[in-house]
């Protein structure tokens, strides 16, 4: 099995307040025999945004220069996407122009 690390010591991961299970119940039919999926608690609203606080907190952001580095990579991948693509458009016009006899 692979282990997976967090990049910040002491957090373990995410686990919800109640998770969703399958439970053993009697006789069914269906896909899943004999089953049936619980459903997660609610919460009130206070409750939720306290939550959401504490996962965000858990969330390894990336730093001002990662986030510059993947822009410009992004950048440099599209315009090399572009410039591919316009040159392959450009070979097939200029080949159905020559076999169709327009282009002379």
């Amino acid at each position: 099995m692979v282990e997976h690390r967090s990049p910040k010591p002491g957090v373990a991961g995410s686990i919800p307040v109640t998770p969703a299970t399958l439970r053993q119940i009697g006789p069914r039919s269906g896909p899943q025999k004999g089953f049936e999926r619980s459903t997660m608690a609610k919460v009130n609203p206070a409750q939720f945004i306290r939550q959401v606080r504490q996962e965000v907190s858990k969330v390894s952001w990336p730093s001002r220069k990662e986030t510059g580095v993947g822009t410009l990579m992004v950048f440099i991948m599209v315009f090399l996407a572009a410039a591919f693509f316009f040159l392959v458009d450009l070979g097939l016009s200029w080949g159905v122009q020559w076999i169709l006899g327009l282009g002379g």
